[in-house]
């Protein structure tokens, strides 16, 4: 089969049903999990190329039933700029928390303990159980981690058990803004997925 091809774009008649099909694949697939117009828009404009192309694509997530019932605005008033000291080698700081309060899994998991790299923002999501000790989550971060976070300086919202921490609070960026931030990509996606696919959120 042959296509017209432009800057390895694959250039795409206007054709509604060829679009929506493109779009669906997009949108609704296991692999994208409604990302939303903009991040929808950059990923097919990389394959794909049609007149009104930004157009459609907005168009189209605006009339996606999942994407109104789980995308919302994040963004507060911003204030004064509040620098942190950058880290020089990955995984030397790191941000954790915890989103809790889920449905019980059949693994008897009820939280998903979040860990982020301040420098490279790189994430892990670990399924754990809030009455968890700090030695079975250090065992955890063994499994799941390039290194056990028990090497490092810690930033962390909210209290824990044992080692030195740098406590900070809700609503404060300047510590934690980083995993707050992963925070609600991910349960965005979480719901994604339970609407979607209706399966369990481990």
């Amino acid at each position: 089969m042959r296509c017209l091809r432009f800057k390895n774009q694959i250039c795409v008649p206007k054709n509604p049903e060829l679009i929506q099909m493109i779009c669906d694949e997009a949108n609704n697939s296991r692999f994208s999990i409604h990302p939303g117009s903009t991040k929808m828009y950059n990923d097919l404009r990389q394959h794909y190329w049609w007149h009104g192309m930004k157009r459609d694509i907005s168009d189209y997530v605006s009339k996606c039933l999942v994407c109104q019932q789980v995308k919302f605005e994040h963004q507060v008033p911003s204030g004064l700029l509040q620098p942190i000291m950058v880290p020089e080698w990955k995984w030397d700081r790191i941000t954790m928390d915890f989103v809790s309060g889920l449905p019980l899994t059949s693994s008897k998991k009820d939280s998903i303990w979040v860990i982020v790299d301040r420098l490279t923002k790189s994430a892990h999501f670990i399924p754990v159980r809030m009455d968890f000790s700090l030695d079975k989550l250090a065992e955890l971060s063994y499994d799941y981690t390039e290194y056990p976070f028990l090497l490092f300086r810690i930033e962390i919202r909210g209290s824990h058990r044992g080692t030195k921490l740098h406590f900070g609070t809700a609503f404060h960026p300047q510590s934690d803004g980083q995993s707050e931030r992963v925070i609600q990509i991910l349960v965005d996606m979480l719901r994604c997925c339970v609407l979607e696919f209706e399966g369990t959120w481990e």
